[in-house]
């Protein structure tokens, strides 16, 4: 039997790791339903597959399917306060714990029960290893759609401590866990925060003072071509490598060695992600599938990009498959302004709430990197 040493380790523990397979300490490795069951909208049961395994637990979606008691008891698998859930088709590697939900499995899920021997904490995380996600990968099967199979996991070698070592590990890593959970939470709470104030400045059912304390004159409505203009993207592989970043739809792509805009601007998609406009005050390039806004008429950037925040874009997509808009849609939009000095001060209020959002997400990424690096460590 193969031992290790973990580069990080507790230091009441000592003596080496035993490399066992994943059969070895469970009772059993199954998966679930693979066929339709009779689904029943009004059944206590949900039917579901790898993708309702999000972040260690499982997540019901509206378009999660139902059934009833007897469909249940005919397609029941034997899960426990022992049982792991994988996802096994498609999205491979998803993880959840199982806690007496209502469920029936379907064939993309797949159960593991520890045996009382081990600590099935201990197991959750250590499949979350990079050394385990690396080999699920090198072991899949499929051209269209991936599959790992049960034989795979069962051969699975693994790192076994002893069984107080192992909770050890696993309450460890369960408080970064909590502390993930708690960013998570705040975060999310800041954002729905952020939209249901973004609600009530744009309909303007809350109105900001000026520092006189007086009321600012009444919004105007405008199109969006009165108050700036839009420039194209262009392509950026004749440049060379530099400093100036080149910005696509879905964000940063590289680096170059010139700028098409240098300033404030609101970018906002051409085609394919039409609906996340950015900020930016730098030099920067786009690409052909991103417009950029410049020249700027009684509007401040800042405003105009939260008021970008407020549009359905999609509503004014020129095409039934890929999302597409147009500089001459774009202008012809309608919105309501204020005047500079309240765009300024909104812009400012809703800036402050994006800072706080910002470092929360700073927050979170450093935990995840830690906990990257723990399991990296912990895990031979």
């Amino acid at each position: 039997m193969e031992t290790l040493q973990p580069k990080l380790r507790f230091p009441e523990f000592n003596g080496e790791y035993k490399i066992i397979s994943l059969k070895e300490i469970t009772t059993k490795i199954g998966d679930g339903l693979h066929s339709t069951p009779k689904y029943d909208e009004n059944g206590d049961y949900y039917f579901i597959n790898g993708n309702n395994l999000v972040d260690g637990t499982i997540k019901f979606f509206e378009t999660t399917k139902k059934v009833g008691e007897i469909e249940f008891k005919k397609n029941k698998k034997p899960l426990s306060n022992k049982t792991i859930l994988l996802s096994i088709n498609g999205t491979i590697g998803s993880l959840a714990n199982y806690n007496n939900e209502n469920i029936i499995l379907g064939k993309s899920a797949c159960y593991i029960n520890v045996n009382n021997e081990n600590d099935k904490s201990y197991v959750y995380y250590i499949l979350q290893s990079n050394k385990v996600i690396n080999h699920f990968n090198s072991e899949l099967t499929g051209t269209t759609i991936k599959n790992l199979s049960l034989g795979t996991i069962n051969k699975l070698n693994i790192e076994i401590p002893s069984l107080q070592e192992q909770t050890k590990i696993a309450n460890f890593l369960s408080a970064v866990d909590t502390k993930l959970n708690q960013l998570t939470k705040k975060k999310n709470l800041l954002e729905q925060y952020k939209r249901g104030i973004m609600q009530k400045i744009f309909t303007q059912e809350i109105r900001f003072k000026d520092d006189n304390g007086n009321d600012f004159a009444d919004w105007e409505e405008k199109l969006i071509g009165q108050i700036l203009n839009i420039g194209s993207g262009k392509d950026y592989k004749h440049l060379q490598s530099g400093d100036i970043p080149v910005y696509g739809t879905g964000g940063l792509m590289c680096y170059v060695d010139n700028y098409l805009y240098d300033g404030e601007t609101v970018c906002i998609g051409r085609k394919g992600t039409i609906d996340k406009p950015m900020y930016f005050n730098e030099k920067i390039w786009t690409v052909d599938t991103l417009f950029y806004t410049y020249n700027f008429i009684n509007a401040i950037p800042k405003f105009v990009y939260y008021t970008f925040q407020t549009i359905n874009w999609r509503l004014y997509s020129e095409a039934s498959g890929v999302p597409s808009l147009s500089k001459n849609t774009i202008e012809k939009i309608e919105i309501c302004i204020p005047q500079i000095e309240e765009q300024t001060k909104i812009a400012n209020f809703l800036s402050a709430i994006d800072e706080k959002i910002n470092h929360i997400g700073k927050q979170l990424e450093q935990t995840n990197q830690y906990k990257k690096g723990l399991l990296q460590q912990l895990f031979v």
